[in-house]
């Protein structure tokens, strides 16, 4: 009982302060009241502000510093310092991010504080994910130092996948809200207090953020919140796969809606040529939108596929060899009919706007 309401107790704090947060920076006369005014690649209509990343990533740091300093209700005090780093190097992402809102800081500065943070958190704690994340063949033919730089790069893309996916009202706080749900009830399970701890923290922060985020949105996570929240979801699925929770195909499904997305209009976009670092609207949620689908009907979409992908996971974690292939086979069938329907969707809508009156 103590330990239940002590994480209820987590997760109230950081949806309180979320919250109160987001509902201040959705303010005008909020001193911090920058906006994301819209242009021709923008998927909003009016000027949005976009701090909300603040909120969420202050709520998310005051929330897990209450484990790291406070010893666990059952005597457990593991992992505190893994978490203590993690927390160091989100903050890091997000006051950086927080200049690119504001001023532009240009691609080679936000990798590089990406790549150090990442680097940092890999080399202070340990959380390299060795053969598990490369086929054990690869991994030793090439060495460790491969998996030790495919952990990194595996966490650089997570966090600048998540800012990809954040172009419409509700999106990347459900993601988070679903995402983070899972993986915090599986390392619960599991019995990892740290993992848990911070991921239901998270979850309760994007929620407070998501009361202000639903559309039609008052207000955008911005940078600050999307990069330092794909870097928090790499982390802890790092830290889960490290500590033998499960494998690396476990939080991959968990977030599946969003990396299979942005991965595969990234190669898609590689295979076109394209400057792959300017903004554009091709990712799939996108062209939903754009063929009339509008913001509610896709997120709310989105969410059915995050659920869908969480419960995935879920059953993968508890099966044997066989049906786990079974499962990513699913996930796979899953994808592409989803893909196909966006195909499918956009032609109508073509057919539609082509037909004469």
């Amino acid at each position: 009982m103590k330990v239940s309401l002590y994480w209820l107790g987590l997760a109230a704090l950081a949806f309180s302060i979320s919250c109160f947060g987001t509902q201040r920076l959705s303010r005008v006369r909020s001193r911090l009241y920058w906006v994301d005014v819209p242009n021709e690649r923008s998927l909003h209509r009016r000027p949005t502000p976009r701090t909300g990343g603040i909120a969420i990533l202050g709520a998310i740091v005051i929330g897990c510093l209450v484990p790291v300093v406070i010893s666990w209700p059952d005597g457990r005090v593991a992992n505190r310092t893994d978490l203590l780093w993690v927390l160091v190097a989100a903050l890091m992402i997000g006051v950086v991010s927080l200049f690119e809102d504001r001023v532009g800081l240009g691609l080679g500065v936000r990798l590089s504080v990406h790549g150090l943070a990442a680097v940092g958190l890999v080399w202070s704690t340990g959380l390299t994910v060795n053969q598990i994340v490369v086929p054990a063949v690869v991994s030793i033919a090439l060495g460790g130092w491969m998996a030790t730089a495919l952990t990194v790069l595996s966490i650089v893309w997570m966090a600048n996948l998540y800012n990809f996916m954040d172009g419409i009202d509700g999106l990347a706080g459900g993601m988070t809200v679903v995402g983070f749900g899972f993986l915090g009830g599986v390392a619960w399970a599991e019995g990892h207090p740290a993992v848990a701890a911070a991921s239901l923290v998270t979850m309760a922060a994007a929620g407070g953020f998501l009361v202000y985020n639903l559309p039609p949105a008052a207000i955008f996570m911005g940078d600050s919140g999307s990069i330092s929240v794909g870097f928090l979801a790499a982390a802890f699925a790092v830290m889960g796969i490290h500590d033998g929770l499960f494998d690396v195909w476990v939080p991959i499904l968990i977030f599946s809606p969003f990396v299979v997305d942005a991965t595969i209009t990234l190669l898609r976009r590689l295979m076109r040529g394209e400057k792959v670092w300017e903004a554009h609207r091709k990712h799939y949620y996108q062209r939903l939108v754009l063929a009339g689908w509008g913001h509610r009907k896709t997120v709310f979409t989105e969410y059915g596929l995050m659920m869908l992908g969480g419960a995935a996971a879920v059953f993968y974690l508890s099966s044997g060899e066989v049906r786990k292939l079974g499962v990513l086979c699913a996930c796979l069938i899953m994808y592409w009919v989803f893909a196909r329907s966006v195909g499918a969707v956009e032609a109508h809508h073509m057919d539609r706007h082509e037909r004469p009156a």
